[in-house]
């Protein structure tokens, strides 16, 4: 394995890693306010405005496909609903309803304190350095592509 293969295989299996991290704490802070991880995520993509399924998409970094079954979920709950959109007829756009609302403001305290813990165990200048570096690692795998796009502008 060359060197840039190790490093490249440090940081998938260290964000894999911090992704099913996350992805559990996710579930714990959901689960007493009947949410799951991947619904808090969704919703709360949709809280300030409403979005399509592809934007919501686009902006976690899933599948498409994966947030149209929880958007749909959402709204079989009565937790969300589409709307009308004026930019596209077929692409509706995600909206909470208020027992969506309720649900995320119930996860708000827990919320507030896994944050101060996990904050504080490794200090805000020091979070916002790790954050601007997974932006970073986050635009570099934008800017590259997949592996097929790569292999098939060099072949």
């Amino acid at each position: 394995m060359t060197p840039d293969q190790r490093l490249m295989s440090g940081l998938a299996k260290t964000v894999f890693r911090l992704n099913g991290q996350f992805v559990s704490v996710g579930e714990e802070l959901a689960g007493p306010a009947g949410m799951t991880a991947s619904w808090w995520l969704v919703l709360g993509t949709v809280l300030s405005e409403p979005r399509t399924v592809a934007d919501i998409a686009r902006d976690v970094g899933v599948t498409r496909q994966s947030v149209q079954r929880t958007a749909d979920l959402l709204v079989s709950r009565g937790l969300a609903e589409y709307r009308p959109n004026p930019a596209h007829r077929r692409a509706k756009l995600l909206t909470p309803m208020e027992p969506g609302r309720a649900a995320i403001g119930r996860i708000g305290p827990a919320h507030r304190w896994y944050a101060k813990m996990l904050i504080g165990e490794i200090g805000a200048e020091e979070a916002e350095r790790m954050l601007d570096v997974l932006r970073a690692l986050s635009a570099a795998l934008d800017r590259i592509g997949l592996p097929s796009d790569q292999l098939m502008a060099t072949g």
